[in-house]
């Protein structure tokens, strides 16, 4: 019997023990939450509901993969539905642009706000496709833990200007600056500046071309109960609400990891799913990590905060995209202040989700639900959020009533909020950070947290601090990496649901 531990139950985490278990391994996953997810955690007030992380799904087939690991069809286990409008922009100056649907759609929406840049956009499209073809079509499910891997596809990324940064990219192609903004924010979904991330991230956009944008009915919850009955089925043991404190490292091979109740779970293997600067810096020893996982703990910039806003209405406003971005006065500057000033604005941007545009069972009927997210500096800009919390709460209200959900200081219900202390809270993420480490060039392929840990031998990584990065597709691509990695184990009479699951 060889026994694998997973170290934490976000995406990541989930797919790498349905990969090891599909290769025979006894898999143990332990998260200190209360749900499985990380994240993407739910939460239930009044009647209303909300999906606390990821709400956008662009890569459904990496999902479908786990399950087709042991014949089963994603289909019969959860809802996905595509969506025809994948963001709405909304400007002050009260112009909206709604970004989704065919090309041509897109397209027709860019004449109707900048006819020149149709063309632009076509072209932007092509150069997406040719970045996405490489970036994650060849590179995301491969390993970089040998600095070997980097110098083979470095005449690559030279060709594609990695050293560029996404806003750059956009301009070449787009000359109106709602555009430039509009088709710039990608990096923002997974944590990053768009004008200091490279362009690499660009082939967001293609993969949302390519596979769409789709929502899980009952949320993103209803995926992370969908892959928890997959795993009970096939006889990984979950075990929620457990801390892991420490790993017992002896001649280079982590042994054991201990709870912080006390309890030792012994192990031929661990993968951890917690940030890889929390596992580098407190539950393993200095002298265990190597020093480029030491450097990169120490020294790594960090993602940006996230303030999160949850609230319900007792109207409905149909009026209001299931995605909105709600763009401010400002777009670079605003940016500047949270990633390199680390200073709270008095303007910003949100991210708005009302997931019962497309599933009224988040809400009571005649009802909405929300949760406005607003990308702030971590907890190295040293904010009182305790005193900012409800400062903040009171001016995404004010800023939503006033535009596109009016009157709303009138019809908010049951609201609460999630502020960087918590994600470093219940999360355990150093600093804060909403996506781990930042996607700027220098934190990207080799020079990111390696899958194969830079420390003990049967250690490996996976998430958002890891290769390729962070968002679903990313999480999820970081146990393929791992998947590469590891060998398969023989099947024995200790494998039965794995057996079981071949004979059926």
């Amino acid at each position: 019997m060889t026994n694998a531990v997973v170290i934490g139950g976000g995406f990541g985490g989930i797919a790498a023990a349905l990969r090891l278990r599909a290769k025979n391994y006894h898999v143990t996953l332990l998260d200190r939450c209360d749900g499985l997810g990380g994240r993407a955690q739910v939460f239930e007030k009044d009647g209303y509901r909300h999906d606390a992380g990821p709400t956008v799904i662009t890569a459904p087939f990496l999902f479908e993969e786990l399950f087709a690991l042991f014949g089963r069809r994603l289909d019969d286990y959860v809802d996905l539905v595509a969506l025809d409008t994948w963001y709405e922009f909304y400007f002050q100056d009260g112009v909206r642009f709604r970004y989704g649907g065919t090309p041509e759609d897109t397209i027709n929406e860019i004449k109707k706000l900048s006819p020149p840049d149709a063309e632009g956009y076509v072209e932007l499209l092509r150069t997406s496709e040719k970045i996405y073809k490489v970036g994650f079509q060849q590179l995301a499910a491969q390993p970089f833990h040998k600095l070997s891997e980097m110098l083979r596809v470095l005449p690559a990324m030279v060709k594609l200007r990695s050293d560029r940064n996404v806003y750059q990219l956009v301009s070449r192609h787009l000359k109106h600056e709602k555009l430039r903004q509009a088709f710039s924010i990608q990096p923002l979904l997974v944590g990053g500046n768009p004008f200091d991330t490279t362009c690499i991230y660009n082939l967001i956009h293609f993969l949302e071309r390519a596979h769409g944008v789709h929502f899980a009915m009952g949320g993103t919850g209803a995926l992370v109960e969908a892959l928890h009955k997959l795993m009970v089925e096939v006889g990984i043991k979950i075990e929620l609400g457990q801390t892991v404190s420490q790993l017992e490292v002896e001649d280079n091979r982590v042994s054991a990891v201990r709870l912080q109740t006390g309890q030792r779970i012994g192990c031929d293997m661990v993968v951890s799913n917690a940030d890889p600067a929390q596992l580098y810096g407190t539950m393993m020893g200095a002298s265990e990590a190597k020093l480029g996982a030491r450097l990169k703990t120490r020294y790594a910039r960090k993602s940006m905060g996230l303030f999160v806003l949850f609230f319900g209405t007792n109207r409905q406003y149909p009026e209001v995209a299931h995605h909105t971005i709600w763009m401010g006065p400002r777009y670079k500057e605003l940016l500047a202040d949270i990633f390199k000033k680390k200073v709270l604005a008095e303007d910003f941007s949100i991210y708005l989700h009302r997931p019962t545009a497309t599933d009224p069972s988040f809400a009571p009927p005649g009802h909405d639900s929300f949760y406005a997210l607003v990308p702030v500096p971590n907890l190295e800009a040293k904010i009182n959020w305790e005193r900012e919390a409800p400062r903040m709460r009171d001016r995404v209200v004010d800023a939503l009533g006033k535009t596109i959900v009016p009157g709303l200081e009138h019809h908010i219900r049951s609201d609460f909020w999630m502020t960087p202390e918590d994600f470093k809270h219940d999360y355990l993420s150093p600093a804060g950070a909403g996506f781990s480490i930042a996607p700027i060039f220098t934190q990207s392929a080799w020079f990111r947290f390696h899958n194969k840990a830079e420390g003990p031998e049967n250690l490996y990584l996976v998430g958002a601090g890891t290769h390729p990065g962070a968002g679903l597709p990313g999480v999820l691509s970081s146990a393929k990496v791992v998947d590469r990695l590891v060998p398969p184990v023989t099947a024995d009479v200790n494998s039965e649901p794995r057996a079981r699951l071949a004979a059926e």
